[in-house]
């Protein structure tokens, strides 16, 4: 009997994690709340975000202190997930057009650095894809990400405020509305 509990158990919590189709968004409501920078260890929306760093493809330390300043979409992925493979495009589209008006993607790869290579080669992104095994899924989890959904994507102003979260595929006109507000 005990088995089977922890069997059913470990299942929801396969079933719970990964790779999900399925979206779920949350954003900001505009308020004059201010949240404490220090007390977060989860983040939400609202408050600041975590700092992290992670490397980069050439193995050189990120440190997102770097984009400070911007608007920020953090997004974490993996090259195995089919909705992570499927926005990317988009996330290319975006960056191109609102880059200039201090847009900045972040891919946060939860894979290894050949695949993503291969895989940033073949999708022509042009934004900083750091990487990352269980520190990329602990900063997933830093910002939210409870279950380890991917994708698994998260927008800051540029004031450091998370403003949007979405776990699941982020589509593009939701991505480009969220972002238009921001800039």
């Amino acid at each position: 009997m005990n088995k089977k509990l922890l069997l059913l158990a470990g299942l929801l919590a396969i079933s719970l994690s990964g790779c999900d189709s399925n979206a779920e968004t949350s954003s900001a409501s505009t308020s004059n709340e201010q949240t404490n920078v220090s007390t977060p260890v989860i983040a939400k929306i609202g408050s600041y975000r975590p700092e992290f760093s992670l490397p980069d493809m050439d193995g050189v330390q990120r440190k997102l202190t770097e984009w400070d300043g911007k608007v920020l979409v953090i997004n974490f992925w993996a090259t195995w997930c089919p909705p992570c493979r499927k926005e990317t495009p988009a996330f290319v589209e975006l960056q191109e057009k609102y880059g200039a008006q201090g847009l900045q993607f972040i891919g946060v790869a939860i894979d290894e650095k050949d695949n993503v290579e291969d895989f940033a080669d073949t999708y022509g992104v042009n934004y900083p894809m750091l990487l990352g095994d269980l520190d990329a899924i602990n900063t997933s989890k830093q910002y939210g990400n409870r279950f380890g959904t991917l994708p698994y994507t998260v927008i800051v102003d540029r004031k450091g405020k998370i403003n949007f979260i979405q776990r699941g595929e982020l589509l593009k006109t939701t991505a480009e509305e969220k972002i238009k507000a921001l800039l």
